[in-house]
């Protein structure tokens, strides 16, 4: 068993609905053993004229291996309606692997840590609800101190209980 920490967000559609969705869902993987805030957050990169993300995240005690637990969160993402055409669109849903135990991983098909979630605020901030200790396989920097470095511009906190 291994716990897995995995960033939820969705900018199409009811949001809200399909995070609450998902986060069902998820639960049938394993054991949800927390769950963060919602947030709203500005997009980031991708096309222009998108509207705002809800984000949050999740801790995970599962028994899947890492590979196996993306490809069940992809065919998740799927079952929800998410298409993948543009890097960064707007969508239904979006389900992503931050962080597996201590795992160190670089192939094509999975990168562990998520190379870029200790960059962004609209994934620190959930994760920091969760655990602001939890820190970084091969930096060691804590999700704490990368949101106290990144800041939270952009970041509004909507709700605790969704």
């Amino acid at each position: 068993m291994q716990t897995a920490w995995i960033a939820l967000g969705a900018n199409l559609g009811d949001a809200r609905a399909t995070l609450q969705w998902a986060r069902a869902e998820v639960a049938q993987l394993g054991t949800v053993t927390g769950v963060s805030a919602l947030y709203r957050t500005a997009p980031v990169g991708g096309p222009a004229g998108q509207p705002d993300y809800l984000n949050a995240a999740l801790s995970l005690h599962t028994g899947l291996s890492a590979p196996a637990l993306l490809a069940a969160l992809h065919a998740l993402e799927a079952r929800a309606g998410r298409e993948r055409r543009e890097r960064w669109e707007a969508r239904l849903l979006d389900l992503d692997l931050i962080l597996y135990g201590d795992q160190i991983t670089q192939t094509p098909a999975l990168t562990l840590p998520h190379p870029r979630a200790w960059e962004r605020a609209f994934v620190l901030a959930p994760l920091a609800d969760l655990n602001p200790l939890l820190c970084h396989p091969e930096t060691g920097e804590s999700v704490g101190a990368a949101l106290n470095r990144v800041g939270l511009d952009g970041i509004l906190r909507e709700t605790s209980v969704w």
